[in-house]
């Protein structure tokens, strides 16, 4: 039986090239641009390292009849030999600008239709719809491509932060169960059990919960999260995550673990960045109540100079109240979320006070906060099955839909629970400020537009009469 053997490939990236002078080398990517000097074609190579110049002189045969037809975007790989550019021609701007590869060889891969909008500018005078609609072109700029491979740096920095620290990393699941918890879920109808649904996780917030009881003592996972909720221009209706869940912790342990991650990132991966920190080298905490009395914000922008893009003014808000009254729907509910635990001293001291004063109920909860926008947010959690029971009935919520929408986590509760706390900052606005960047669709491959919708994939969309059946759905027609 014969086999067939496969050879690796010898091509190099452009970066490559600086100790490559006087070699032959092969190289793949796009033509970025082309130039016609006399008789000798120039043009620029593009591919995930950056730019060099490729020189085609009618010595170079078929070579030199293929770059005669070359154009901007085809994707070509080519051969060559690299040399010294000609003295006074080199580009200080490039890190290849000292060289140039004289072409050997030109292979084309593939064609490009003119592009729908210029991709060597940031982009941002371009209408962000088509952008969307055409985002696998808008990627090709450089400013968005160094975004998405920071974003990645900065995730990556996170996962061997936490894992160094004994953390486990943990997928939970995107299919679960829809409870009330501050947003809008997605729901997704179930095709063998009629009439029921699914829903996408807002948070993994109850799964953290319950790998606590689990005695998994250290989780995180960096995970996408999905809240329907309206339109607005810095929302997405999916968003990133770092998720943490900590047991036998306090307020204290869970804010240092973030400091010490959050100063140690900046410090490594963006070193001209300037945190504002306290006289002892601390992020600053705020109370609300302080946050709100000196800056009417409980996400207070406290840089010195807020025309400073390198600074960053971290805080953390604690002290925040348990419970806001929401008047549309007539009555009070958490700030954060039910799980968060009140500052109380028992059920019966948690009822007597929500009885007569429910707004001066203060909850272990805290906000990380930078330059103005919220970046994070956490608490310790109720572990106590009674006080949280009493924490949804408070928010209005019957006996009975307690047990029928958490009684999991409730029954779960009786086997063991340890005390535990956690945080959840935000990737996307996170990216979006350290990469100065004026929304988080720029930090973020295939995002929605403000309103929700996939110009690319054209979705939301219409599905299949046949698909609805399946489902036992049918739609209703706006009248």
């Amino acid at each position: 039986m014969s086999m067939r053997v496969y050879t690796r490939s010898v091509r190099i990236l452009t970066s490559e090239i600086l100790d490559r002078k006087g070699e032959r080398v092969e190289l793949s990517g796009w033509i970025d641009s082309r130039r016609d000097h006399g008789k000798i074609i120039f043009f620029d190579l593009r591919d995930r390292e950056g730019l060099v110049q490729l020189v085609a002189a009618p010595d170079a045969g078929e070579a030199y009849k293929t770059a005669e037809t070359l154009r901007p975007e085809w994707v070509v790989s080519i051969k060559g030999e690299v040399k010294d550019r000609p003295k006074g021609t080199e580009n200080p701007n490039l890190a290849t600008g000292q060289l140039e590869v004289a072409v050997s060889e030109i292979k084309v891969l593939a064609k490009s239709e003119a592009l729908p909008f210029p991709i060597d500018g940031d982009g941002y005078e371009i209408d962000e719809e088509t952008r969307m609609k055409y985002r696998y072109v808008d990627i090709r700029r450089r400013r968005l491509t160094k975004n998405i491979r920071n974003r990645y740096k900065v995730t990556k920095y996170m996962r061997d932060f936490l894992g160094k620290r004994g953390f486990t990393e943990v997928e939970t699941p995107i299919l679960s169960k829809s409870t009330p918890e501050g947003a809008r879920d997605y729901l997704v109808p179930s095709r063998l059990y009629a009439g029921k649904f699914y829903a996408l996780p807002q948070s993994p917030q109850q799964y953290k919960q319950l790998l606590m009881v689990a005695g998994l003592e250290k989780y995180f996972q960096i995970v996408r999260c999905f809240r329907d909720e309206d339109t607005r221009g810095d929302r997405q209706p999916e968003f990133t995550q770092l998720d943490i869940e900590m047991s036998f912790v306090n307020e204290e342990d869970i804010m240092g673990l973030i400091e010490e991650l959050y100063l140690g990132l900046v410090k490594e991966l963006y070193p001209d960045k300037k945190p504002k920190l306290d006289i002892n080298g601390r992020i600053p905490r705020i109370s609300y109540d302080e946050a709100m009395k000196k800056y009417n914000s409980d996400k207070p922008d406290a840089r010195e100079n807020k025309n400073d893009p390198d600074e960053l003014a971290f805080l953390f808000v604690i002290d925040f109240p348990m419970f806001e009254w929401k008047e549309t729907e007539k009555r009070w509910d958490a700030v954060h979320h039910p799980f968060t635990q009140p500052k109380v001293d028992s059920v019966e001291d948690f009822k007597n006070k929500f009885k007569s004063d429910p707004a001066s109920i203060k909850a272990r909860q805290y906000d990380f906060v930078l330059n103005g926008y919220e970046i994070g947010g956490g608490s310790i959690r109720t572990h106590d099955s009674e006080l949280l029971a009493a924490v949804f009935e408070a928010m209005g919520n019957k006996p009975e839909d307690v047990q029928a929408k958490f009684g999991h986590l409730l029954q779960a509760f009786k086997y063991g629970v340890p005390p535990h706390g956690g945080m959840a900052p935000g990737v996307d606005r996170f990216v979006m400020i350290i990469e100065n960047e004026p929304n988080i669709r720029e930090v973020i491959a295939f995002p929605k537009t403000g309103d929700g919708r996939d110009p690319m994939m054209q979705a939301p969309s219409e599905v299949d009469k046949s698909q609805l059946k399946e489902l036992h759905l049918a739609v209703e027609k706006e009248k």
